[in-house]
């Protein structure tokens, strides 16, 4: 029993060391606000990045943090697009907006649009039917 106790010891020494660093801070910051609800991401503006992906299947998303965006401030924005697949196009529409990246392209885009009070919708031209969404800016 006594060449247990020194194990026991340094087993307890470690286990309290690593609880200790599980509380730290994290070293990331957002200059945003944000106000998550049930499935829907309203955000003000001020340096704020979306991201928007099409494919590889028929899938398409606009996110915020993971969110999807249902509801903006208006402002400029930062829209990190990815399309990934040469079938499927990313298409954004609304008030002072219409950009889209090329049906047959695959790639990141990066752009930045002032987004109005309206309506905003997106979708792949070719599959506008089944791959679509929207969201709302105000104030």
């Amino acid at each position: 029993m006594r060449g247990t106790r020194p194990v026991l010891v340094g087993t307890l020494a470690f286990a309290a060391l690593a609880l200790a660093g599980c509380g730290g801070s994290s070293s990331s910051s957002t200059t945003s606000s944000t106000t998550t609800t049930s499935s829907s991401t309203t955000t003000t503006a001020t340096g704020s990045t979306l991201d928007a992906t099409v494919g590889p299947g028929f899938t398409i998303t606009l996110t915020q943090n993971g969110n999807p965006v249902s509801t903006l401030t208006s402002g400029t924005y930062t829209i990190n697009v990815d399309d990934k697949s040469d079938i499927h196009n990313f298409h954004l529409t609304g008030p002072g907006v219409d950009k889209s990246t090329d049906v047959s392209g695959t790639g990141t885009q990066t752009w930045t649009v002032t987004l109005q009070n309206g309506s905003y919708h997106f979708q792949c031209d070719p599959h506008a039917a089944t791959m679509n969404g929207s969201f709302t800016v105000s104030g």
